[in-house]
């Protein structure tokens, strides 16, 4: 998990200088493209006769792109899931749900989220700073106190909205993880700060962006600390339920399996090594950072219920889509919310993530847009990442 637990934003960290990941073989590409093409799936959606034969007579440009990441860029599947201004849905599959058995990807299966997590924990402290519980420019020594200490860290300088904008200068324990290492291992938060901690702070609290896991295991450790109860029971009390999402949940201590109807889950360690089956992973590494796991229609469900006022106060919100540069792609950072540019024009807010297996990215416009896509390993050089960030612009500009 050292490259891929610091999930979403691979890309931009990339330019912050991180290690660029060796390309995946032509050969392993064409093979698996082989294996997939045929199991390339249309469309589901119901539509008038008119608009089937249209479809039938131009393909459809999401399908399009889906089929380009299995055929060109060797995704053993690819997932969408794309919403129109007026709540019509539609679904998406392309590939194999299993390279060894060659089964069907189940329509809008689930799939680990990464660090689409960090928006739901980011929620949770907003909806607490809304209730008067955490202030957002409070120091972490106020709820945490003595707790965040090392060469260059001090928590009594570093706010609660500089670790909800990754702008706390705290190293990430991420990159110090092995996924093969820890794939059966499980983590308390606290030890996953103190491996952070063995490091010296990468800036000044608000000198300047960094992603960072780190950040969001304080936050949801704040948000243990001021409750008095388990993050994952705030975040299914607090989101999950009251806007009903019904293929979400963050895993129980020791849970390793994905509960209902999934694509298996692929990893290359090393980058331009052999696929191998990642599906069953302790996810605890991630916890607030990193562990949920949901569909994209869930995805997209979030993300419009979030931008439309249904889970923060209009402060709140406000606060989470103030954003800062996040690399030179045009992408920018909020409080757990990101916008990136759209090539019709305007953006889109949303997140994104990485795991072991699995990577999402999507999002809503604020027209009422979404789309959400996933595939079912990493992508391991630029030319797939921008594929799969392609497909999401292709949504929501179709």
């Amino acid at each position: 998990m050292r490259a891929q637990i610091r999930q979403g934003l691979r890309s931009s960290t990339r330019q912050q200088g991180g290690r660029r990941r060796r390309a995946v073989s032509a050969a392993a590409a064409v093979a698996i493209g082989v294996m997939t093409l045929g199991a390339l799936a249309p469309p589901a959606a119901s539509a008038s006769d008119s608009a089937a034969s249209a479809a039938a007579a131009r393909p459809d440009a999401v399908q399009q792109a889906l089929n380009t990441l299995v055929r060109d860029d060797g995704m053993p599947a690819a997932l969408a899931s794309v919403r129109d201004r007026n709540g019509r849905t539609r679904t998406y599959t392309a590939g194999v749900g299993d390279l060894t058995t060659g089964s069907k990807v189940p329509r809008d299966g689930q799939v680990r989220i990464g660090s689409n997590t960090k928006a739901f924990t980011a929620v949770v402290v907003l909806q607490l700073v809304g209730e008067g519980k955490i202030g957002l420019d409070a120091t972490v020594d106020t709820y945490l106190p003595g707790l965040v200490r090392g060469e260059g860290i001090d928590g009594r300088r570093i706010t609660v909205r500089q670790l909800l904008q990754h702008t706390s200068g705290l190293p990430d324990y991420g990159i110090h993880l092995d996924d093969d290492e820890i794939r059966n291992r499980y983590f308390e938060p606290r030890e996953l700060l103190d491996i952070a901690l063995r490091y010296k702070a990468d800036a000044a609290p608000g000198a300047k962006w960094g992603y960072s896991n780190t950040n969001y295991v304080l936050a949801g450790l704040i948000v243990q600390k001021v409750t008095g109860r388990p993050l994952a029971e705030e975040m299914d009390r607090r989101i999950i339920k009251r806007i009903g999402l019904r293929h979400t949940y963050f895993p129980a201590p020791g849970e390793t399996t994905i509960r209902e109807p999934h694509p298996q889950g692929y990893h290359r360690n090393p980058a331009d090594g052999p696929l191998r089956d990642f599906t069953g992973l302790d996810p605890s590494a991630g916890w607030a950072a990193g562990q949920l796991i949901s569909t994209n229609s869930d995805l997209n469900s979030f993300f419009t219920a979030l931008l439309a006022g249904r889970l923060l106060p209009a402060a709140q919100l406000a606060e989470m889509r103030t954003t800062v540069p996040a690399g030179t792609s045009g992408l920018r950072y909020g409080l757990g919310l990101t916008s990136r540019p759209l090539s019709c024009g305007g953006v889109y807010w949303g997140h994104g993530g990485d795991i072991a297996g699995y990577e999402t990215r999507g999002g809503v416009t604020d027209d009422g847009r979404a789309a959400n896509v996933a595939v079912t390993t990493i992508p391991t050089d630029e030319a797939a990442t921008q594929h799969v960030k392609d497909a999401v612009d292709r949504a929501l500009c179709g």
